[in-house]
């Protein structure tokens, strides 16, 4: 890729950048609720530290900000801090609603947006919106806490405070003029009618690792210090034993305030403080006017450069800051706006060659905020468990305790860069969601994406029975297994882009993941019939019970999508081991064990004949999950769900020139049908469709694909006019209901949030359009679209009379994905519903959010209004449909390309 200057300073990992990447917006953007911060008896981590808290109170584990960046292992963080003269508290860090207090779970509350990254963070732009009126912290809890489920959530947009534009736009951007010279520049555009005050704090602090010792080892503390400096410019000095000494120096001769990070005692708990100048002294300072409250000898762990800018109407002011090492020359004048101007062009450069030549502007504009919120994403993850749960008296030898998570876990140290589905509602990392980060991040920094596939593979991570860490409120859960998947995708990506097969990664990445197949194998098939169970598989509230629960029945669930997941990872795990055979024939046994055990799996799916104890209902043309009673009776559950679609995503088509290389495929699948007669309907999935073409490995024969794809692109059902549901529409009119001991359990169609409290209440699988799903199905239909090719159509949508080929059908559904996203004819982006303000106002119209999911019928987002992570993936599916060419995927051949 071509920049203006060497691709080590912007570009992806692999092309020697990685010392580049020292600094970044590895920031959470909440640390407080989390579990890593619960010490609680009962494990209650919202209650136990509040975000009233946060500002008084120093994090074990890690830290927060607005718009922060900090050091790779955040030693020393620099983030901004405002006040507007009117708040109760100095804003240092986003609020929101904990998931008691918000009627449809926990909820940030704030405006804010990822605009720019580059995959080195060589530039990176946030842009934060705040109320020059005080912020209703107040009205926001108690009115969300009066609302039912049934009533939507009350927005800070509801409250008022941006009436007549009574707002400041504070833009923060950073530009590294090395890899380790940060130039920071913070804007503030006064959007209202009338001059207005703004208190700007930008603010540098080391994290907190000495109050943990037992004793604390308080006199070897990191320290940072008032420095003289030429002119009126004003220098922090931040000595650290590891990262060394940096200067952070500030134009225009800011006051300089200065405290240690360390715990206000004596406001939360009535205890003597260790040092008179703890975490709140400059809130206190600067919001209460306590003067005494900073440390007048002006040193400290944290430090902060006070700025009051009173901003004319209309008008803009800029401050100017560099970060640097201390024994260099950083000047606030000469160059710092050329070194601006060249990481915002190269950023400019990198952007517009990633982007697809038809792409207009909107559809760039949200591709390149999409994947910039997937950077800004980032984090520092630190979690070692064995002392944390050393810190709660547990041993790797206690019996288990009641309330007490991970207590499995032992071997697990977390100290890394982690991609996090949204750095506010969910500050850790998910297994399944970090696999399609790494789908969507392949697009712009491939080397990021192969590293985070394999941390979760490493021995820190790996449980030593060979399973992944599900995600930080119970490691032991079961998320999908789909890192397969995303490895063989990441690698065809690269492979693709640059040339560089990287049979390294895919080896090391197959080697740990044979363990964790073993694990599914032997713990989530509880019959030993190739059917699969997994719990809940992040598909939260989608079933008719709590899949995480013991069932209310008794007995077990035998799912269409944990058995569907396993075919899907069979098939991903052949397709490494076929890439990799080609370079080592011991891989060849592999390829025919997991042909083999696919096979098993998709005959167990649908048994010969018309069974109703099996996950294919013949009469509905449909998969449904089976109850399984404790007396052996098996029941279907007749939802029709994502659950009944996830088999069509296992779909995986092979080239002739990949089987010629196995020849003794062939010849092992005609033996096994020989042996399994009663199976032969199975091989019917894998048989080639015309002498020497494609083969294909599907639960689906042509039959039943045919009648699971009239419901999928039904309006009635699935397909909404903004991807599909992940819930019939069918169910709105007709719930499902099952009685157990005189309760009702039912699943009704709800397009948007929850009106239960499963799973905390905001996420939704009844209804709503999830990202990730729909790009698993669009994966399905192109790869069924390989096998059956042109001639094969489908009506899309069904009853409209319009036949398509499955390419265009997989077009079709990403066509509306992405127009969740785009300005449609009357100018509003569907994302934000009815909003007023993001369509009409030129502050607002262009700014994107990138939610968890979304309104299964008029396309709003909902859930986490940040989760960058899979709902990234449209950027991938821009891209991919914007340079994918169907005739070459089918044939293998390759043609000029699309740019």
């Amino acid at each position: 890729m071509k920049t203006r200057t060497h691709a080590g300073r912007i570009g992806p990992i692999g092309d020697g950048s990685a010392r580049s990447r020292l600094w970044g917006p590895y920031l959470s953007e909440r640390q407080w609720g989390t579990v890593r911060e619960d010490y609680s008896p009962g494990g209650d981590a919202w209650s136990y530290f509040p975000h009233d808290h946060a500002r008084s109170r120093a994090y074990r584990w890690g830290e927060d900000g607005l718009g922060g960046v900090c050091d790779d292992k955040q030693r020393l963080c620099l983030a901004l801090a405002l006040w507007n003269g009117r708040d109760p508290i100095l804003k240092e860090r986003a609020f929101g609603l904990t998931n008691g207090e918000g009627n449809h779970g926990e909820d940030v509350k704030e405006y804010y947006f990822y605009l720019d990254s580059t995959p080195s963070h060589s530039y990176l732009k946030y842009l934060y919106k705040y109320p020059q009126a005080a912020f209703p912290y107040n009205d926001l809890v108690s009115v969300n806490r009066e609302r039912t489920r049934q009533e939507f959530e009350y927005e800070l947009m509801d409250t008022g405070v941006f009436d007549d534009d009574r707002y400041f736009d504070v833009t923060v951007e950073y530009a590294k003029a090395d890899h380790d010279d940060i130039l920071m520049r913070v804007t503030v555009d006064n959007r209202g009618p009338d001059a207005a005050t703004l208190h700007v704090l930008p603010t540098l602090w080391f994290r907190n690792t000495w109050s943990w010792g037992d004793p604390p080892d308080r006199e070897h503390r990191p320290r940072l210090r008032a420095v003289d400096a030429p002119g009126s410019t004003a220098t922090i000095r931040a000595d650290h034993p590891e990262l060394g000494s940096y200067d952070l120096r500030c134009a225009d001769g800011p006051a300089l305030l200065f405290t240690e990070n360390e715990t206000d005692q004596q406001r939360l708990f009535g205890s003597p403080n260790a040092s008179p100048y703890v975490k709140n002294a400059i809130d206190r300072y600067v919001v209460q006017g306590e003067e005494a409250a900073v440390n007048p000898a002006r040193e400290g762990t944290k430090a902060a450069a006070h700025h009051t800018l009173t901003v004319p109407a209309g008008g803009s002011l800029t401050l100017r800051l560099r970060l640097g090492p201390a024994d260099a020359k950083l000047s606030l004048a000469k160059g710092f706006d050329t070194v601006f101007a060249d990481r915002i062009a190269e950023a400019d450069d990198f952007y517009r060659e990633l982007t697809p030549g038809q792409a207009g502007e909107d559809e760039a504009r949200v591709m390149r905020q999409a994947l910039a919120g997937m950077l800004w994403s980032k984090q520092y993850y630190a979690f070692d468990l064995e002392k944390w749960l050393g810190e709660h008296d547990m041993t790797p030898w206690s019996p288990p305790r009641p309330g007490l998570r991970n207590g499995e876990w032992f071997h697990m140290v977390s100290d890394d860069i982690v991609s996090m589905p949204d750095k506010w509602e969910y500050p850790w990392f998910a297994a399944w969601d970090l696999a399609f980060h790494a789908v969507g991040l392949s697009v712009v920094d491939v080397g990021f994406a192969k590293e985070q596939l394999e941390l979760l593979l490493r021995d820190v991570y790996l449980h030593p029975n060979g399973q992944i860490p599900a995600y930080e409120w119970n490691f032991g859960d079961v998320n999908p297994p789909v890192h397969a998947w995303a490895a063989y995708f990441v690698y065809t990506v690269e492979k693709g882009t640059t040339g560089n097969a990287d049979h390294a990664f895919l080896e090391r990445t197959f080697q740990k993941l044979l363990t964790n197949f073993t694990w599914w194998v032997n713990r989530k098939d509880l019959g030993g019939r190739n059917i699969f169970q997994g719990g809940f598989l992040g598909l939260d509230n989608i079933g008719v019970f709590d899949r995480s629960a013991p069932l209310p029945t008794g007995g077990f669930l035998e799912q269409a999508d944990g058995t569907a997941w396993m075919a899907l990872y069979c098939q991903s795990m052949l397709q490494i081991a076929m890439e990799l055979a080609e370079h080592n024939e011991a891989y060849e046994e592999l390829v025919l064990k997991f042909v083999e055990h696919y096979m098993w799996i998709a005959a167990s799916m649908d048994r010969v004949g018309d069974l109703h104890d099996e996950l294919w209902d013949e009469e509905d043309g449909f998969f449904y999950d089976v109850l399984r009673m404790p007396d052996g009776e098996a029941v279907q559950l007749k939802v029709r769900s994502m659950v009944g679609l996830l088999p069509l995503c296992a779909s995986t088509v092979f080239r002739p020139d990949q089987l010629e290389r196995l020849s003794g495929l062939t010849d092992r699948l005609r033996r096994f049908a020989e042996r399994h007669p009663s199976l032969s309907v199975t091989l019917t999935s894998a048989q080639a469709g015309r002498a020497g073409g494609p083969r294909l490995l599907s639960v689906l024969d042509e039959k039943k694909l045919v009648r699971v794809l009239a419901r999928l692109l039904s309006e009635d059902e699935f397909l909404s006019p903004y991807g599909v549901r992940a819930l019939s529409r069918h169910h709105a009119e007709h719930p499902y209901t099952f009685w157990v001991h005189g309760q009702e359990y039912k699943v009704s169609y709800l397009p948007a949030e929850s009106d239960t409290g499963m799973f905390g209440g905001n996420s939704n699988w009844r209804g709503p359009v999830w990202m990730p799903m729909n790009a698993l199905l669009i994966r399905g239909l192109i790869n069924l679209y390989g096998f059956y090719g042109d001639d094969f159509t489908v009506e899309c949508p069904t009853g409209s009379g319009i036949q398509k080929n499955l390419y265009e059908v997989a077009e079709d559904i990403c066509t509306r994905l992405t127009r969740i996203f785009l300005r449609g004819e009357d100018g509003r982006r569907p994302v934000y519903g009815g909003q007023a303000k993001f369509k009409d106002d030129p502050h607002w119209r262009d700014l994107v959010s990138f939610y968890e999911y979304f309104h299964g019928d008029n396309g709003a987002g909902i859930g986490a209004s940040h989760q960058t992570g899979w709902t990234g993936l449209v950027a991938a599916l821009m891209k991919i449909f914007g340079t994918f060419d169907p005739e070459e995927f089918r044939t293998g051949t390759p043609r000029r390309h699309k740019r």
